[in-house]
């Protein structure tokens, strides 16, 4: 790999940058059949006899040593090569980098999970997230190339004339990327955990090791040549269970052409489910549960004060009895569960009962998977109202992930690395072809994943289900518990909880393959992880380090100075996130939903309006900025149950016009827009200079006198 590497940057010959490329070449299809052999050798020695826990370890080790080594060769105190690689990535290179930058732990872990939990409505997220590369390469990706700064809040500095488009820039993009990077700690350490056996909140720490040594060392260059290296990991990891279950189904090996037809059995079977007695008694105990927290919580000291009776009542008479030392213990674990207070009471009983309504439902609460939306636009007015409801959730959701993707500013950077406005635009294409690979294989992956559990799984005595169950039980009972709750000894699908976090990972368990390919996974979910985290922390200690320290604070900071400041601020945003990640703030996907929202609101309408439109100005842009983020962050604090907690609003949920918190960047885009254009047509034009730069930009043949 040490070949491979730039050394320098600057511009280089047609000739250098043809023989770096087949150097390239040369060293990722060695390292490509390194990985295949690595994973051969390893399902030998399993079938040998090597115990799984030593599998995870190797797996964990080896693909971190990895990364360790390639950031090692990387490293680099030269400005140039810190922040933009030298600005010497080829297209195809740099497409490959950006999907593993992109294919993050929500797309890798939470996509194909999310899909099966919500089947139709999960489609939202594929269009919208490839959506976003329309917009990139359409929009944005060339002409911010031309303008040549290092950030995301660089260019809007340098276009916008002033240091307030930057500092709100820089507040915007740690905002999106700290958000996003929470939710790939969090993966991480999921993941770490799962390979090594580690309590969760350690394996974030351990695995943070993975991802420090990358960005720590080389910036990025280092960042650019591990998610190289990791894309080729994922997406190999991503696709062998899925071929599996495809033949093991179907006997046919491209999960992408039996999608359909395995849906249709999927259909067939949530049919049955629907109508089997057994699930209804199941449904029944669920709504006779929760109608039991319901009526706590009309009389809520009332009902505190008869569960503790009854369980000290319980205790006492299991002591008088000299009861097994087992059960008394139990009765006292119960009675030092119940809630300290009337306000603890209130808060658990009401959890519990939307736990358990939740559950109250046909398919374990999940939609039909090829129902379109909820509700019925012929039915009554409620379910014309929910259709409705939903169907415009749905779009918005499509409309905040594309107009996100299109202005997250750890992608974005990625297209400052190419050696030419041309491999910008072509590195775009490279971008959507190797995301496409996992996108168009995630809805196969759902439907594979389900057909298994309604037809295998459904109907199995307890005694005789799968092993995995048990495995990822342990790892975390939030992701998956499953308890015979009308006591027949047969599993019905609505006794198992599972969370969508997991379907990807416990794909080859649940197919039956060799425990190595569950190592390979995860390890193909640590390498989606980390690389994205990794190019998130340079964001951020890169907008604090380059746009704050260098270009605010002092200037004539010598490169080894500015560069070892972004090495101290990645270290300390890590550090804080990671932090975050411990406390299991928020489902993955909800993290990472918010960041697009957040993006969207905060760089769209400035970025565009600042490549289109030369009158746009530094007062419009910094107005748009704050509204847009404003009001965006404003309505998923109000909306947001996890957030209104932390924030203490007490206020009762009031949702505009039905759309959900996920959604919040529909209100702060069209916002944004609107503010940039009337505040800039309000004030001042931008200089001649500036107007013509963005002329030069977008028509360069027109002889402007800018360069």
């Amino acid at each position: 790999m040490a070949g491979a590497i730039p050394t320098s940057g600057g511009v280089i010959s047609t000739a250098a940058n043809s023989a770096f490329k087949k150097q390239l070449n040369k060293v990722y299809t060695w390292y490509t059949g390194g990985f295949l052999a690595f994973i051969v050798i390893l399902a030998i020695l399993e079938q040998m006899g090597l115990p799984r826990q030593y599998i995870g370890f190797i797996f964990l080790i080896a693909t971190v040593l990895l990364y360790a080594g390639i950031g090692f060769m990387s490293r680099t105190s030269d400005a140039s090569e810190y922040y933009v690689a030298g600005r010497r990535v080829p297209a195809m290179y740099n497409g490959m980098a950006t999907g593993a930058d992109w294919m993050s732990a929500a797309s890798f872990i939470g996509m194909a999970g999310t899909l099966y939990l919500t089947g139709y409505g999960g489609l939202a997220f594929i269009m919208g997230w490839t959506g976003g590369y329309c917009l990139v390469a359409l929009f944005l990706a060339p002409y911010l190339r031309k303008f040549g700064q290092f950030t995301i809040p660089d260019f809007l500095g340098a276009r916008y004339e002033g240091n307030l488009p930057r500092v709100l820039g820089v507040i915007a993009a740690i905002l999106c990327s700290f958000t996003y990077v929470v939710a790939q700690i969090y993966g991480v350490g999921l993941i770490t955990a799962r390979l090594s056996g580690l309590a969760f909140e350690v394996g974030v720490f351990v695995g943070l090791a993975g991802i420090l040594v990358c960005s720590f060392l080389g910036g990025m260059r280092a960042v650019t040549w591990t998610q190289v290296a990791q894309y080729i990991i994922l997406i190999i990891a991503y696709m062998v269970p899925v071929v599996w279950l495809s033949v093991k189904q179907t006997s046919f090996p491209v999960p992408q052409a039996i999608y359909g037809y395995q849906l249709e059995k999927v259909t067939e079977a949530e049919k049955k489910i629907k109508a089997d007695p057994k699930e209804q008694e199941v449904i029944n105990i669920f709504k006779a549960r929760a109608a039991e927290f319901d009526a706590k919580l009309k009389d809520v000291p009332a009902a505190l004060a008869a569960d503790k009776a009854k369980a000290e009542a319980k205790v006492a008479e299991l002591t008088a009895a000299n009861a097994p030392a087992a059960d008394q213990d139990a009765a006292k674990k119960a009675l030092a569960a119940l809630p300290k207070d009337e306000a603890e009471a209130k808060k658990a009983w009401a959890a519990a009962k939307a736990a358990n309504e939740g559950r109250a439902k046909p398919l374990a609460g999940m939609p039909t998977h090829a129902q379109q939306f909820a509700g019925d636009p012929n039915g009554d007015e409620k379910a014309k109202k929910t259709y409705d409801e939903s169907r415009r959730n749905f779009l918005a959701l499509v409309f905040c992930l594309m107009v996100g993707t299109a202005a997250l500013p750890h992608i974005l950077m990625r297209y400052y690395t190419t050696p030419s406005v041309k491999e910008a635009r072509e590195s775009v294409t490279w971008s959507l072809f190797f995301i496409f690979l996992l996108y168009f294989t995630a809805p196969a992956l759902a439907v594979l994943v389900k057909y298994e559990v309604f037809t295998v799984l459904v109907g199995t005595p307890f005694d005789q289900l799968p092993a995995w169950i048990t495995n990822w039980a342990r790892v975390d009972p939030a992701l998956l518990a499953v308890a015979d709750v009308n006591k027949d000894g047969i599993f019905q699908l609505g006794e198992m909880r599972i969370g969508g976090d997991i379907i990807v990972l416990a794909t080859p368990e649940i197919g039956g393959l060799p425990y190595v390919i569950s190592g390979m996974v995860a390890a193909g979910g640590l390498a989606a992880a980390l690389s994205t985290a990794d190019g998130l922390l340079l964001t951020i200690a890169n907008a604090l380090s380059h746009d704050v320290y260098y270009k605010m604070i002092d200037p004539n900071a010598s490169t080894a100075r500015r560069v070892t400041i972004s090495k101290v601020l990645l270290l300390v945003v890590a550090l804080a996130a990671a932090y975050v990640a411990s406390q299991k703030p928020a489902d993955i996907l909800f993290l990472v939903s918010a960041a697009f929202s957040f993006a969207a609101a905060a760089f769209f309408p400035a970025l565009v309006l600042g490549v289109f439109w030369k009158r746009a100005n530094k007062w419009g842009a910094s107005l748009g900025i704050a509204s847009g983020l404003g009001i965006t962050f404003y309505y998923m604090v109000t909306t947001q149950p996890w957030l209104r907690g932390i924030f203490g609003v007490t206020s009762p949920i009031e949702l505009w016009w039905g759309i959900l918190p996920i959604s919040a960047g529909l209100f702060g885009v069209p916002l944004g827009f609107a503010v940039i254009i009337i505040v800039s047509l309000l004030t001042p034009a931008p200089s001649k200079d500036t107007q013509e730069l963005v002329e030069h930009v977008r028509y360069p043949d027109l002889n402007l006198g800018k360069a």
